[in-house]
């Protein structure tokens, strides 16, 4: 693999019209890219979609949303969003816009919202209207709240049957939480886009469990997206120190966390039973040590043929894009990319409309980077 060195030039900070980072070209193992940035000037950029007109939508932690028009301009923050709790790894969260958003007109949002005993993972949506959101509805809050700045989670993911998916954190320092059913700490919940609870659901007829619940025993769920063709649900979430895990996320299912990981406590020590135990499900994929996984996507898209298939994978302390083989349930090789030629830390990775990636960095000058083909 050869690598060469990014030329940065400077633009002006969120008012871009045209790309400030050049790049030559980088040959990864299955494409040559160049990299190209699109706006900068975000405060710490947690969640980017696209909307129906190519404008992204882009969430900043600090609790500020933001719409960026096609040419990288990057607007100022809409106002009429709820009180957030702005504080250690909680904000504003992930954005995603609604699959109907033709007829409905809905984004929705993830973001840590207050309360008297605490604070936990809410999700609203909205519509917008010129700078303005308005019909700005709560459809969940995370049960119970308590007082943590941690492990909050999340990512919105439709299912695709106008259901959706919302990956929540065990909130640190209630980790055994995830191994119950009365809480919804270290859970993936499924609700209907107006934030009632699917018949279907694996517990809804569970004495004492909470209904939304889909599947438990988890941690810290940053990264989640739909198989483009068996239409399950993956997720990726943070391990301790080590143990980062890639799932294939199925109804009542429990994938153990903290009873079984492959982490073990910060500073040393061992979490739990061990790698195994009968009944908890165990990763398709983990890393030795820790990446500390973000944002993931499937590349469908015909901008890299090769790439086709393939898992994207934001990492934050590793700062790389790990490219995950995928041959139905096995991961088959792993390749990073941009450790050498970004050295960012790395939140999301979305696809485009154009078939491109676009990545959110993880700074106080966050900016968004498009992947294209090598001219």
């Amino acid at each position: 693999m050869r690598f060469t060195r990014l030329l940065l030039c400077l633009g002006l900070a969120g008012l871009l019209t045209a790309p400030a980072l050049s790049a030559e070209t980088i040959d990864s193992e299955r494409a040559s890219f160049e990299l190209e940035t699109v706006a900068e000037g975000l405060k710490n950029p947690w969640g980017l979609a696209f909307l129906p007109d190519g404008s992204m939508i882009v969430s900043e932690r600090a609790g500020n949303l933001r719409l960026v028009n096609p040419k990288g301009k990057l607007g100022e923050p809409l106002q009429g969003l709820p009180n957030i709790v702005v504080k250690g790894q909680g904000g504003l969260l992930d954005v995603a816009v609604d699959p109907d958003y033709a007829s409905t007109g809905w984004i929705f949002f993830s973001y840590s919202e207050p309360g008297e005993r605490g604070n936990s993972t809410a999700l609203a949506r909205a519509r917008i209207e010129g700078k303005v959101l308005v019909d700005v509805t709560r459809i969940f809050s995370q049960k119970p709240k308590v007082e943590s700045n941690a492990h909050f989670g999340s990512r919105i993911v439709f299912k695709g049957d106008g259901t959706l998916f919302l990956t929540l954190g065990d909130r640190y320092s209630r980790m055994d939480d995830a191994q119950t059913l009365d809480n919804h700490h270290g859970k993936v919940i499924r609700i209907n886009k107006d934030g009632s609870v699917p018949a279907d659901n694996p517990y809804v007829n569970t004495e004492g469990a909470l209904p939304e619940i889909w599947s438990i025993g988890h941690r810290n769920m940053q990264g989640a997206a739909m198989h483009p063709e068996t239409g399950e649900l993956w997720s990726g979430e943070h391990g301790a120190q080590g143990g980062d895990e890639i799932n294939i996320d199925r109804a009542g299912v429990n994938y153990g966390w903290p009873v079984v990981t492959y982490g073990e406590d910060y500073g040393g020590g061992k979490i739990g039973e061990g790698f195994k135990k009968e009944g908890m499900e165990t990763p398709i994929y983990y890393w030795l040590p820790s990446l500390a996984t973000a944002g993931m996507t499937f590349y469908t898209g015909d901008q890299f043929p090769k790439w086709r298939g393939d898992l994207f994978v934001a990492s934050l302390r590793a700062e790389t894009l790990s490219r995950l083989d995928i041959e139905g349930e096995r991961v088959l090789h792993e390749e990073r990319l941009l450790a050498d030629e970004l050295g960012e830390r790395l939140r999301h990775v979305v696809q485009g409309p154009d078939g491109y990636l676009y990545l959110l960095t993880d700074q106080s000058d966050g900016k968004i980077i498009r992947l294209k083909p090598a001219k």
